[in-house]
């Protein structure tokens, strides 16, 4: 069978998952377009998986895998993934995260501005994916505001077309998605080429993480081709933003649909400074001193995590949760499915941040995947979260408009159907 219903259906239903692990088990197999596929849920079949990492490797669907790119770190393997990942991770170290911190807290300012400015109902989330896009061009590629516009266009394009069904159609989110692609690579590398001219005359980079980028390479021992590093920055914009912007809209919404515990967190926030103050901006409001803030970005990344799943393909037979998985299968990890399931009376399905306070909840989260190849920009994605909560939370009031759908649209990442249409006040 090819699996083009079932595919269909994984697509679109958003409860794809949990009806056939409810009905097969926390192991179940099935066939996705030709590809034999084993879907996965709960704490000991992905311990099992990541216990046996040299067993699998990384595995995309075919629209992912030709919109990323053949060079790209997400397609790669074995030590040749693991040399480019320490040396793209330095983008998101705490060292670069200090760097790109006042930007940050720059645009949250300037996306306060924008809402107050708009007196009549305006739609949040475009906003939102605006915000994410905006720091990650800017701080690690260093585009001003123009540019940065330009390039989000067809990265909205891009985004839409990566977990579409792989046939160019004429006008199929997918063929759009490879025509934006080539936009993009010849975009991103006429910023590289800036940056290597920019370096060769001895002035400084414009760009906040590309001179780390550069020097990583040098230092390990990578002589990327400039189509390799273009395709590098394509994954990173796609690993700064998507899963930050689906983040920021699930909280917001949340907090929207809940006023007592938007009431319960405002109580914290107002004894918080802001702006945080210089330097200070990656540790203000962590755990430690918001511990409300955190409880609540760990209630919407169970219930709304912005990565539904991740995929890794078995190069021989392996065994999770006592079941055996031949060679050559294809593993979904489901991770929204294990978020709401766990042994024991707590009901998973109601959004209760206090829970996760005091060691309240038993459930593993993994909003960004796990393993080796967990997402390249969560470290990025929780900063962003965390100033932009306290940086409009503490200064506006946003009410929802009646009358709008805010059921989720689950691809590529969570996001409100009707874009979140709310007013807002200064507080």
């Amino acid at each position: 069978m090819s699996g083009v219903l079932e595919t269909l259906s994984f697509l679109r239903d958003p409860d794809f998952a949990r009806s056939r692990f409810e009905s097969y088990g926390d192991v179940y197999g099935t066939t996705l377009l030709g590809q034999r596929t084993v879907f996965i849920r709960g704490e000991k079949a992905i311990n099992d998986l990541f216990a046996q990492g040299d067993a699998v490797e990384g595995w995309w669907p075919d629209s992912v895998r030709k919109l990323l790119g053949p060079l790209s770190l997400a397609n790669r393997n074995g030590a040749d993934h693991k040399a480019r990942r320490r040396v793209v991770g330095q983008l998101f170290a705490a060292a670069a995260l200090k760097r790109y911190s006042p930007a940050i807290v720059a645009l949250v300012d300037d996306l306060n501005g924008e809402l107050l400015a708009d007196a009549a109902p305006l739609a949040l989330v475009p906003k939102l994916r605006r915000f994410a896009f905006s720091v990650i061009a800017s701080t690690v590629l260093g585009l001003d505001s123009v540019d940065r516009e330009v390039l989000f266009v067809d990265f909205e394009t891009w985004c839409q077309g990566l977990f579409s069904l792989p046939f160019a159609l004429p006008g199929s989110p997918y063929a759009r998605a490879l025509q934006a692609r080539q936009r993009l690579l010849r975009c991103l590398g006429a910023v590289l080429e800036k940056a290597q001219r920019d370096a060769a005359a001895g002035a400084p980079l414009a760009a906040g993480g590309l001179d780390l980028l550069a020097g990583g390479l040098d230092e390990a021992g990578l002589p990327l081709s400039d189509d390799d590093v273009t395709e590098q920055l394509l994954l990173l914009l796609f690993a700064g933003y998507e899963t930050t912007a689906s983040s920021l809209s699930c909280l917001l919404l949340s907090l929207l649909q809940h006023p007592a515990e938007l009431a319960w967190l405002q109580q914290e926030l107002d004894g918080l400074p802001w702006p945080p103050a210089p330097g200070e901006a990656g540790t203000a409001y962590d755990s430690s001193r918001a511990p409300r803030l955190d409880a609540v970005l760990k209630e919407v990344m169970r219930l709304a995590p912005p990565v539904g799943g991740f995929f890794r393909r078995t190069r021989g037979p392996i065994v999770l949760a006592d079941v055996l998985i031949p060679a050559d299968r294809v593993v979904q990890v489901s991770i929204t499915a294990s978020h709401r399931y766990a042994s024991g009376n707590e009901d998973l399905e109601v959004f209760r941040p206090q829970r996760h306070l005091a060691g309240g909840t038993k459930v593993t989260l993994l909003p960004f995947g796990g393993g080796e190849r967990v997402c390249l920009g969560k470290a990025l994605a929780e900063l962003e979260i965390r100033l932009l909560a306290v940086g409009l939370l503490k200064q506006l009031t946003l009410a929802l408009e009646p009358d709008q759908d805010l059921t989720l649209r689950i691809i590529p990442s969570p996001s409100p159907k009707d874009g979140l249409l709310v007013r807002a006040c200064r507080r």
